[in-house]
């Protein structure tokens, strides 16, 4: 268990010294909220379902709203791979918007997971790897009111998980557990130009087992995310870099559902 917080602390520690680097701050109070739903057809294969509500002010406005599906292969116990398509919207927010012309786009992304995971005494630890090719709506014309166009980029994503149970060495149903993660995004390919990271969110988590069909986790959450100059105006506000600073709290829903 001290292990277990001396890392959650390491993780933190590690967003504030990137948070100094940054030049123009923009920050925002942020409410996340989503439910996860797994179908299990098989012992191999299933299908993942996701929708995340994402509120700015906490939750009086629209930030963002994302709707995620994919195809599950579970080629051992610690192995789990995932196909996929996401639907994201991004509303108008923050001091700088992020396309800068203050208009809501749509993305249309797909996406490669591959999550590693492991068990270290009583502590669950897990390794997610994600690839992702994004079409990402933008506007030729500040007349416009509809996409014109779709940006292509590719994005790779790795996400450290830690979880332990707050009473024994396993989590059974009706428990409480705790959960630290780290999650870097980084973006690559001809289109990035300087914009190589993208952004680090962090969540410090509580979270209850009901059941092995229905668990819940809430807490902390932290999200810098660099605002990509290539769906912005040509020139960032005086020249700089616009860096987000979203923080707020995080709530989950997951639901398991076997044949």
């Amino acid at each position: 268990m001290r292990l277990f917080f001396f890392l959650a602390a390491f993780l933190l520690s590690s967003a504030t010294a990137t948070a100094q680097n940054t030049r123009i701050k923009d920050p925002n109070q942020v409410g996340w909220w989503a439910g996860f739903a797994t179908f299990k057809l098989n012992n191999k294969w299933g299908i993942h379902s996701e929708y995340q509500w994402r509120r700015e002010n906490f939750v009086k406005d629209w930030q963002q709203s994302l709707l995620r599906g994919g195809l599950n292969y579970q080629l051992s116990p610690k192995i789990q791979f995932r196909l996929g398509y996401a639907w994201i919207e991004t509303f108008n927010y923050g001091a700088y918007a992020i396309n800068g012309l203050g208009k809501d786009f749509t993305e249309h992304r797909i996406f490669q997971m591959a999550t590693l995971a492991d068990k270290v005494s009583s502590l669950d630890v897990a390794h997610r790897f994600i690839l992702e090719q994004r079409w990402i709506g933008r506007y030729t014309s500040p007349e416009l009111t509809r996409e014109d166009e779709f940006f292509f980029a590719n994005r790779l994503r790795y996400m450290f998980r830690m979880q332990c149970p707050l009473k024994g060495k396993t989590l059974d149903s009706k428990e409480f557990y705790a959960a630290a993660y780290d999650e870097v995004f980084i973006g690559f390919g001809k289109n990035v130009n300087e914009n190589v990271f993208d952004q680090n969110r962090i969540g410090l988590l509580i979270g209850y087992r009901f059941s092995k069909e229905l668990r819940i986790e809430g807490g902390f959450f932290s999200q810098i995310l660099q605002l990509p100059r290539e769906i912005t105006l040509p020139d960032s506000p005086n020249g700089r870099n616009v860096f987000q600073y979203n923080t707020g709290f995080i709530l989950n829903t997951f639901f398991t559902f076997e044949r």
